[in-house]
């Protein structure tokens, strides 16, 4: 299974003290090929231009010393440079103090700001990964003219003003094109608001590699490989009990297009067997729906349990007496696992009673996944750890609060936002890539739980099962705007799209 590690600041800079002092790469080696790593794509985008033109807004830290270092390779191959540092010399890194004595032997044009509107390339060395307050002043006035430059605009690591621990906008940001970063790639690089800013994003290997982790493994890693690769292999010889048999407890009264659109996505997931426990109300439309399902209620919900792999409550049961008792039942019911979506979830953080039988349960070994979007999560967190955190608070930080609550709860978490995370009681987190606006609609969570409970009915690790079927759901998603729009696309395009 193939992952890309997703580095922060702490991070990267460990990584990259450790190649040039435990592993004996000199930094200046390392810029050099960063360096180059950015020339080699101007010259891809160059064409059939001669002498084209490069501005470089230059800070006086590593990042700058890197652009410096671009901008001699550039002259070298006849591009016209002109240069802008903004910062004091006097304060600058020792690397980049050297790469500016080097530029005294070539023609390079410095300048205080820009001398003309159109570039071939406006180039971004301002700030690093390191950035950690506000760009005001002079500072931020030079970010807007090189945002105003005419060309092709390109940051190097990140562009200038974006926070790279969470994609945070630190006042001003350059507006970039396309960003090379280096070694690995950053969170702010993949996160909200900052993400936008970052155009087509480049890992480039410098000689910072896995080596450099010493035992000491980034926080965070996503897929790149494709979704379908993520997903348990049939045994061509199996049958319907082989694949697994998923109980739903799904859809109160008049609610019964969540128990379908998580019936469905868990058949087109592929489980052999799906039951739904619902209201009776729901049974017509149900067996209408959806043929292949069997259909139970909450007098059946025992013997229901002890037949399924894998129990999937929450979607559409409301706050009812009846739900209250169905979800302590199977919290206190069994050893297999479990998965709690939507009302199951705020049923937990209003229910002490509920919240204490989850310790339990998960305190035992039950395998036990929460799937929260944002306001889920914040009330959960604020009942587990009696605060009254606000929705500003928790959106600066996810990642953070999501990980409290599984170590608290000895659960998986699984995230939902823009961009969702899956994190485990222990070792490092995922971070999902795919999917866009389009899935931002009611329902979309029922597919994901549908998706989730069939591959854990398949035997999937809990942890592994959920980061598959998050990064399967944003694969659809993307499918189905794709078809439809990000403005028409509904939760059942996603599921249509789970069998292209």
């Amino acid at each position: 299974m193939k992952i890309e590690y997703i580095v922060n600041q702490e991070e990267m800079k460990r990584y990259d003290a450790n190649t040039i002092k435990k592993i004996g790469i000199d930094g200046l080696v390392l810029m050099e090929r960063a360096a180059l790593s950015v020339k080699d794509r101007i010259m891809e985008l160059r064409g059939e231009r001669k002498n084209p033109s490069v501005f470089l807004l230059a800070g006086v830290g590593n990042n700058g010393a890197d652009g410096l270092a671009l901008s001699r390779m550039l002259v070298e191959e006849g591009f016209l440079v002109e240069v802008c540092v903004q910062g004091n010399p006097d304060k600058a890194t020792p690397s980049w103090k050297k790469q500016r004595r080097i530029l005294n032997a070539y023609p390079i044009n410095w300048t205080k700001k820009p001398e003309q509107k159109n570039y071939d390339f406006v180039i971004d060395g301002l700030f690093g990964v390191g950035l950690s307050r506000d760009i005001t002043g002079e500072f931020s006035e030079k970010l807007q003219i090189a945002n105003a430059c005419e060309g092709y605009h390109i940051a190097l690591d990140i562009p200038s003003g974006i926070h790279a621990d969470n994609g945070a906008i630190l006042g001003a940001c350059f507006k970039a094109q396309e960003t090379i970063t280096f070694g690995f790639l950053k969170r702010g690089l993949v996160l909200y608001p900052g993400c936008e800013a970052c155009g087509k994003v480049t890992v480039a290997q410098i000689g910072i590699h896995e080596r450099a982790f010493f035992g000491k493994e980034p926080g965070l890693f996503t897929y790149r490989e494709e979704p379908q690769e993520l997903l348990p292999k049939r045994k061509k010889a199996g049958n319907k009990g082989s694949f697994g048999k998923a109980l739903l407890v799904c859809g109160s009264a008049g609610m019964a297009g969540a128990a379908i659109l998580s019936a469905k996505a868990c058949f087109r997931t592929g489980a052999g067997m799906c039951k739904v426990i619902t209201s009776f109300d729901n049974r017509v439309i149900l067996q209408e729906s959806i043929p292949e399902v069997m259909i139970g209620t909450g007098e059946n919900l025992e013997e229901a349990m002890n037949w399924a792999t894998v129990t999937l409550i929450g979607p559409g049961i409301g706050k009812s007496p009846e739900a209250i008792q169905n979800l302590s039942f199977v919290l206190k019911t069994g050893c297999k696992p479990l998965v709690i979506d939507a009302d199951g979830i705020n049923l937990l953080a209003e229910q002490k009673s509920l919240l204490k039988q989850l310790l339990k349960a998960a305190k035992e070994g039950r395998t036990i996944v929460l799937t929260p979007h944002c306001m889920e999560l914040l009330r959960l967190y604020n009942s587990l750890f009696q605060q009254e955190a606000t929705m500003e608070e928790l959106k600066t930080d996810i990642l953070k609060y999501a990980k409290m609550i599984s170590e608290k709860c000895r659960c998986i978490v699984v995230a939902k936002d823009a961009r969702t995370y899956v994190v485990r009681p222990k070792g490092n987190s995922f971070l999902n890539l795919r999917g866009n606006s389009g899935m931002a609609v009611a329902g979309s969570g029922d597919v994901l739980a549908g998706i989730i409970v069939s591959l854990l009915a398949q035997g999937m690790d809990g942890f592994l099962g959920a980061c598959a079927g998050v990064s399967l759901h944003g694969y659809a998603g993307d499918l189905a705007s794709h078809k439809y729009g990000e403005h028409a696309c509904m939760p059942t395009d996603i599921i249509e799209a789970l069998y292209r």
